[in-house]
């Protein structure tokens, strides 16, 4: 089991949002209302690992240790909603989500395939890490920088754990379900580092999740403005071709080790991917 180890690597560096966070340092003339809107669409946002956690312990019900890890990953990303709706109720509490608000993205997700799931919310955790790094870049308010850089440590963090429960689906259920977890990690891999060409930003909220709610049913189309998110990338944090690519060179990297086997470009990895098709027995 993976659980009691995360639990204790996690518990040693969680930071506290009493004495971690400079809030003393606040300045108020270095805070826009554009870059304090978008705070509160990041704490909404983050509050999505409400729904995102009961879809995990629906679709992996045969899997204790994966749903026991739950309890962290989602004890951690609410918190950072907390931090971000904390940080409005002090300084700007006019912008401070509503409890509807916050409720209004927890909707259900349709059953999905367990592995692409994980490995889908790997790749979200990556590009996660970098967006919050940029908004800390982009920020100039001391304490809103502070804890931008804090919550992408915290989404790493929650990929290398991603990695390590992919890394154990190679192996732990025998050859079979092995390659089928290699092929559903390569598909997505694909997929998620190909945002480049892609005209939506590749993350979980920004994907489409329950059908009988199309086309509003991503956690994104839930948010008081929904098309926040591709300015906020765009035009204000500027996440671009070459912070795209950062984002697909971690994904590959991290391929590469997983699948002992080396992925320069996207290409590389599609090749593995079909590789593996030709050679999954034929299921007639």
């Amino acid at each position: 089991m993976l659980y009691p180890e995360l639990f204790k690597s996690m518990e040693a560096v969680r930071w506290n949002m009493a004495s971690d966070i400079p809030w003393d340092d606040f300045d108020g003339s270095k805070l826009s209302d554009d870059q304090a809107y978008t705070i509160k669409m990041n704490a909404i946002t983050e509050w999505a690992a409400l729904p995102a956690t009961e879809m995990f312990l629906r679709d992996n019900r045969d899997d204790s240790d994966f749903c026991a890890f739950m309890s962290i990953w989602f004890y951690e990303e609410q918190k950072h909603s907390l931090a971000l709706i904390e940080y409005l109720r002090r300084f700007r509490p006019e912008l401070t989500p509503t409890e509807e608000e916050l409720h209004k993205v927890r909707f259900e997700f349709d059953p999905a395939p367990a592995l692409e799931t994980l490995m889908l919310h790997f790749c979200g955790e990556i590009r996660l890490n970098h967006w919050y790094r940029r908004a800390s870049d982009w920020h100039s308010e001391p304490v809103i920088k502070s804890i931008y850089k804090i919550i992408a440590q915290d989404e790493a963090r929650h990929a290398g754990a991603y990695l390590r429960y992919m890394k154990r689906a190679l192996v732990h259920k025998g050859k079979e379900f092995g390659e089928q977890a290699r092929l559903s990690f390569a598909k997505i891999g694909v997929l998620m580092a190909s945002a480049h060409r892609t005209p939506q930003a590749l993350h979980p909220t920004n994907l489409h999740v329950n059908k009988d709610m199309f086309p509003n049913d991503t956690v994104q189309s839930k948010l008081p403005s929904p098309g926040w998110l591709e300015n906020w990338l765009d035009n204000q944090i500027c996440f671009d071709k070459e912070w795209e690519g950062k984002v697909s060179s971690r994904i590959l990297h991290n391929m590469s080790l997983l699948m002992d086997t080396t992925f320069n470009t996207v290409q590389d990895l599609n090749r593995y991917r079909k590789e593996i098709i030709k050679s999954l027995p034929v299921v007639a």
